[in-house]
């Protein structure tokens, strides 16, 4: 598997070949994942890199809190705000964070690792409860962008969510102080279900440019599992035929101002992912080519 940086840095070991400690993450499960789902992560973290993680206590369960929105107006106007209907993921992640620094002997920051909607989800965290703690936001696969408004067929799955972050959270840098990291993968390329049906969505330029992306070249057949991920991709960016991970598109995983990288063949979900043929973000192949961001 190629690594879109080209410049990886190796786990920083000690003369006496034992990792060295660095500052405590935080992993932010994405939307229906469950915590168990991160184990495997948290492990490799602590016992290859010297990374002391926390999972966000988060089970599949809890997901359905946020049918409360529907009893909101602002839901059908697609104009839902994170708070109320998210504040028990939000204090979950408060919760984490403080075991977190507590377990890393009183650490003053912390990284936050955002899983699928985990990222942006972080991002309203970080508004909320202040950014004086955290050094790092690293996103793993996350919709950052809101779907462009008046594509045929599109509809807004967040109701407003991304609309809300876009607006009101602070714009992503990459500064001593606080990094954004946004990581995409490239698994899949979409497909349309019928050609010359649907108009191009352009990607900004801003987003095109970044650590360095692997050309991939798409297949020259569609095939019907690419006609399905292709309808995936279109309800989060406008465009059926782009690349993604199976699940987000790479350019909505992307956020200007942010340092970007996309990796090729990287699934977006632990859960149906092998790490011999389907590999995720967190896979051990896939995390050696983003851990070095923890370690500085």
């Amino acid at each position: 598997m190629d690594a879109a940086s080209s410049s990886i840095s190796p786990p920083l070991l000690s003369s006496s070949n034992s990792i060295s400690i660095h500052r405590p993450a935080v992993i932010l499960p994405g939307l229906g994942n469950n915590s168990g789902d991160y184990q495997s992560l948290k492990q490799t973290l602590n016992d290859k890199y010297g990374v002391s993680a926390v999972v966000a206590k988060v089970s599949r369960l809890d997901w359905v809190r946020n049918a409360a929105g529907l009893v909101d107006p602002n839901y059908w106007r697609g104009t839902l705000e994170p708070r109320p209907v998210l504040d028990w993921y939000l204090e979950r992640v408060e919760e984490a964070v403080e075991e977190a620094k507590e377990s890393a002997g009183g650490c003053e920051t912390v990284s936050l690792i955002g899983h699928s909607a985990g990222g942006w989800l972080a991002r309203v965290y970080m508004e909320e409860f202040g950014f004086s703690h955290i050094s790092l936001l690293l996103t793993l696969g996350t919709p950052h962008l809101p779907p462009p408004k008046g594509v045929e067929g599109v509809i807004d799955q967040t109701r407003g969510l991304l609309d809300y972050v876009q607006r009101n959270c602070s714009k992503p840098v990459y500064t001593p102080p606080l990094k954004y990291v946004c990581v995409a993968g490239r698994f899949i390329r979409g497909s349309r279900f019928f050609a010359n049906t649907e108009p191009a969505v352009s990607a900004p330029t801003s987003l095109v440019n970044t650590a360095a992306t692997t050309a991939t070249t798409a297949p020259p057949d569609a095939t019907l599992r690419s006609r399905f991920i292709g309808q995936g991709y279109k309800q989060v960016c406008g465009e059926a035929d782009v690349w993604g991970d199976g699940v987000v598109p790479e350019v909505s995983a992307h956020l200007e101002g942010a340092l970007n990288i996309c990796l090729d063949g990287v699934y977006h979900s632990p859960v149906g992912a092998d790490d011999g043929t389907r590999p995720w973000y967190g896979s051990p192949q896939v995390l050696e080519q983003w851990v070095q961001h923890l370690l500085n």
